[in-house]
């Protein structure tokens, strides 16, 4: 089983990945103004789970809970993310959320 890697565990591992991701990432691509936080926590989560990234589902689903997005718009989201990125992708990703949420 592959770890997942927090913001901690990260610095530690690969430091100058860890300062990319929260300057680049989360401290400018995150804070643009044009999507809402809510917005691209729907595009974060739709890519993640079309690409098969499910060890990175269950932080993103957390921050996107964070954002504002509820169980419901997430379910949705997978429902039909089913007919674009294929039916294991999205049922998988709903496993996650299932996961998370226990």
């Amino acid at each position: 089983m592959v770890k997942i890697l927090d913001k901690e565990t990260l610095a530690q591992v690969a430091p100058k990945l860890a300062e990319l991701s929260n300057d680049v990432l989360f401290n400018d691509i995150w804070a643009r103004r044009v999507l809402s936080p809510h917005d691209r926590s729907l595009i974060t989560l739709s890519a993640l789970a079309a690409m098969g990234r499910l060890q990175q589902l269950p932080w993103h689903l957390s921050f996107a809970r964070q954002n504002g997005v509820s169980d419901e718009e997430i379910t949705e989201l997978f429902t039909h993310l089913a007919f674009y990125a294929g039916w294991p992708a999205a049922v998988s990703a709903l496993g996650c959320l299932n996961e998370e949420s226990d």
